[in-house]
C-alpha cells in the first residue's frame, strides 16, 4: 500500500380555492416554513437563497421546484454537503499553485493545477448526488424505535454539472503508469483537520475500484467557471457515476493503491448496512450510483385538463434509455419524452410527458430504466444510513386537480 498523506477517514400548500396538494419535501413549502427559513451560511452567501433549503451549515438541499427544465444545474442552485469543514479561501486565490501529491506511480511526484492544465484536458457531465439523498423516505417508514440519523434529504442533495480538467489517466501514464499491485485510486481532501482528534476518524479520504481510471479526472472548473470553494476548489477529484462522497474535494493526494483507506469516512462510514447495525468494512462501500428519476413539476394543484408533468432521470452508471411516468401511482404507466440534449451517461436526462387529469386525486410518480436493462425499484431496501435511495413510489407527487 503506498504511503500517502492521511492514507489511514417529504407538505402540504394552498393552490387554487379550494385546493391542497401534497408534495414530497423538496417542493414547496409552507408560509410558517419559509418564516423559519435558515440563512444561508457566508462561504456560501453568494448562492440562490429561494432555491435552497439550509438543513445546516454544511448540508444545504435544492428545492425541487428550482430544478427547471435545464439539464445543467447553475452552481448557485446547487446543493451543499460537507462532512468536514471547508478550509480557507486563501486556497483559491492562486489556483494554479494548488499542489497535489500522485502516488502508486512509478514516477511518484507533486504537481500544481498548471502543470496539470499542461498534461490534458476532458470535459464530461456528471449527476452529482449526495449517498444519502431520499433518507427521509427511509426515515418516514421506520416506527417505534427504529432510528436512522442523519439529514432527511428528499430528492435535493443532486444536481447535474459539467466538469472539465484531466484525466487522471493522463497524469498516471505521464508518472510512469501505476505500479504493481494496484487496486483502488485513493483521494485526499484538502479540508483543515479539527485539533485533538485522530486524523483517520476525521479526514476526508475515499478509495474507489481502479477499474473506474478510465472515468477518473482532476477537474478545476465546473460548468465553465473555476470550481468554487464551496464546491471543492480549486480542485476535484470526480469519479463519474458513482456518489457524491467519493468525488473528493479540495483533492491534495491521488494514489494507486493496494488496499482501501483505513480512514473512517471509508472503513466504517458510507457502508451499506442492515438497519440497527454497525458498519464495518465488510459492509458493502456506498459506490455507484443506482438508476432513478423523479418528478420536478407539477408541484402543486391545479385546474383539471392538459398537464406538462416534467422530471429528470439518470441511470447511474449507465445512461438511461427510458422513463415512463404514471399518474395514478403506478397503475397505469405511459412513456415520457427526453428533452434537450444527450450529455452523455453519467448525466441525467430531463423528460416530459403531457397528460390529461381529471378532477381529483393523482399520485405523479416515475420510474427510469437505464443501458444495462436495470429498471428503477418501486421501493429501495431499507439500510441503516439511508443511503442510496432510488424508489419511484416515495417521491411521488400527490396533485389535487379540481
Amino acid at each position: 500500500m503506498v504511503e500517502m498523506l492521511g492514507l489511514r477517514r417529504r407538505a402540504f400548500v394552498a393552490g387554487g380555492t379550494g385546493v391542497v396538494a401534497a408534495v414530497g419535501l423538496g417542493g414547496s413549502v409552507t408560509s410558517a416554513q419559509a418564516q423559519a427559513a435558515k440563512p444561508l451560511p457566508g462561504y456560501v452567501a453568494w448562492k440562490d437563497a429561494e432555491a435552497l433549503i439550509v438543513h445546516s451549515e454544511q448540508t444545504i438541499e435544492t428545492k425541487r421546484g428550482a430544478v427547471g427544465t435545464g439539464i445543467l444545474t447553475p452552481g448557485d442552485k446547487l446543493y451543499i454537503r460537507n462532512n468536514v469543514k471547508p478550509p480557507s479561501d486563501a486556497i483559491v486565490r492562486d489556483r494554479d499553485a494548488w499542489r497535489v501529491e500522485i502516488g502508486g506511480v512509478k514516477q511518484p511526484r507533486t504537481l500544481t493545477v498548471g502543470e496539470l492544465k499542461a498534461l490534458g484536458l476532458t470535459t464530461v457531465a456528471t449527476v452529482l448526488q449526495c449517498s444519502g439523498n431520499g433518507r427521509k423516505y427511509f426515515q418516514d417508514k421506520l416506527t417505534g424505535s427504529q432510528k436512522i440519523s442523519g439529514t432527511p434529504w428528499t430528492v435535493g442533495a443532486a444536481g447535474c454539472v459539467m466538469w472539465s480538467g484531466v484525466p487522471l489517466k493522463v497524469v498516471v501514464e505521464a508518472l510512469g503508469g501505476p505500479v504493481d499491485g494496484a487496486q483502488f485510486i485513493t483521494g485526499t481532501g484538502g479540508e483543515e483537520l479539527p485539533a485533538g482528534l485522530k486524523p483517520l476518524d476525521v479526514i476526508v479520504e475515499r478509495s474507489v475500484p481502479i477499474g473506474t481510471l478510465d472515468d477518473v479526472m482532476l477537474a478545476w472548473e465546473m460548468n465553465g467557471e473555476p470550481i468554487s470553494l464551496a464546491h471543492g476548489g480549486p480542485l476535484r477529484m470526480i469519479v463519474p457515476g458513482y456518489s457524491g462522497v467519493n468525488n473528493v474535494k479540495y483533492v491534495k493526494a491521488v494514489a494507486l493503491t493496494a488496499t482501501q483507506t483505513e480512514a473512517k469516512i471509508q472503513a466504517a462510514s458510507y457502508r451499506i448496512h442492515a438497519l440497527g447495525e454497525r458498519s464495518s468494512p465488510a459492509n458493502p462501500p456506498v459506490w455507484e450510483q443506482p438508476v432513478k428519476s423523479w418528478i420536478t413539476a407539477p408541484l402543486e394543484g391545479g385546474k383539471a385538463g392538459r398537464v406538462q408533468i416534467t422530471g429528470v432521470a439518470f441511470g447511474g452508471m449507465s445512461a438511461a434509455v427510458g422513463v415512463e411516468v404514471s399518474t395514478d401511482g403506478g397503475g397505469t404507466w405511459k412513456p415520457a419524452q427526453f428533452v434537450g440534449p444527450d450529455l452523455g451517461r453519467f448525466a441525467w436526462r430531463s423528460f416530459v410527458l403531457a397528460a390529461d387529469l381529471a378532477p381529483g386525486q393523482h399520485l405523479i410518480v416515475s420510474r427510469a430504466t437505464n443501458a444495462r436493462g436495470v429498471v428503477q425499484p418501486e421501493e429501495t431496501e431499507l439500510n441503516g444510513s439511508g443511503y442510496s435511495h432510488n424508489g419511484w413510489r416515495s417521491p411521488g407527487v400527490e396533485y389535487t386537480a379540481a
